[in-house]
């Protein structure tokens, strides 16, 4: 047996005892309170000192690691604990020895933006694995989709979620709904001009027969939205010239404001209701924010009601 054979076998067998007292270890350790300060500590803190111990096995070792996630995740969930300190710094440990092992970022993101005791309650880490998760593979449109969610769903950034959606759907493979959704969640965003422009897009590069009239139909909610904003800055400034709200559009015809009753894209006209513009057939828009009567909620709020209602077309 040469030399260097001997010492990559001395290293091999030291790397299997490590390994093995890890195990014991981390078993002894669990047994512990679920709160208990002694079981939030990482013993071997740098993924680079990990990957030169495993003597070009990472991918091995990557392995070993994200169990080890699943195992801490599912012990402390079962004990309805309040902390997860060490679920980031192993998921950091995990794909860095593994870059390309997906379900480390698309299972980890979950296990760490879910509030206590269903998870780690840290969106913004969940944010930076996908993130790190995207550079590593770029052409994986689930990670967008993932980030996407988590911008959406946990962070309440509905710009950034579109941004995600926005890249991701233009990888190769990616669902035609990361298209809609960022396109939804800009009009959200309130950067109506965006959203209208991606929205046309979709409509003349779709040939689906349900894109295609989910996309005219959000077009015309943007429109009504866009109509309303202008119709009652209009009416508030003849108001304050005026001294009081118009009581019908027939006044601000009369003086100059209009040049005819404003009517929506189906032919209806816009009310005038103790100076609010309203929207009077509102259920001919399902996603607009504006012109509601006063006692209604703007639904185009994915996740209430307006992606259910994409979906379903």
């Amino acid at each position: 047996m040469s030399r260097d054979l001997r010492i990559q076998s001395c290293y091999a067998l030291l790397l299997t005892a490590l390994l093995a007292a890890s195990t014991v270890l981390v078993r002894q350790i669990d047994r512990a309170r679920a709160d208990e300060p002694l079981q939030e500590v990482l013993y071997i803190p740098s993924p680079k000192v990990v990957q030169r111990m495993s003597l070009g096995y990472s991918g091995l070792i990557a392995d070993i690691y994200w169990t080890r996630v699943v195992q801490y995740f599912g012990t402390k969930h079962k004990a309805q604990a309040k902390q997860y300190l060490l679920l980031e710094p192993l998921l950091e440990m995990t794909t860095t020895l593994d870059p390309q092992l997906l379900p480390a970022y698309e299972f980890g993101s979950v296990f760490l933006a879910q509030k206590p005791p269903e998870g780690a309650g840290s969106p913004q880490g969940a944010a930076r694995l996908v993130e790190k998760g995207i550079r590593e593979n770029p052409a994986s449109w689930r990670l967008y989709y993932d980030l996407g969610y988590i911008y959406w769903l946990e962070l309440k950034d509905p710009a950034k979620a579109a941004d995600a959606f926005e890249r991701g759907s233009h990888v190769a493979g990616a669902h035609p709904w990361m298209r809609v959704m960022a396109a939804a969640l800009t009009a959200h965003a309130g950067e109506t001009e965006t959203a209208t422009y991606m929205w046309t897009n979709i409509l003349n590069s779709t040939e689906d027969a349900n894109l295609r009239t989910n996309a005219v139909n959000r077009l015309r909610c943007l429109r009504v939205d866009s109509e309303v904003k202008i119709l009652q800055e209009r009416t508030e400034r003849y108001a304050k010239e005026a001294g009081r709200p118009p009581a019908n559009w027939a006044e601000m015809i009369s003086s100059g404001w209009l040049r005819r009753t404003p009517t929506d894209p189906k032919n209806n006209p816009y009310l005038l209701v103790n100076g609010r513009v309203q929207v009077s057939r509102p259920e001919l828009f399902p996603f607009i924010t504006r012109g509601l009567p006063a006692d209604r909620a703007a639904t185009d709020l994915p996740g209430a009601g307006g992606y259910a209602q994409t979906k379903a077309e």
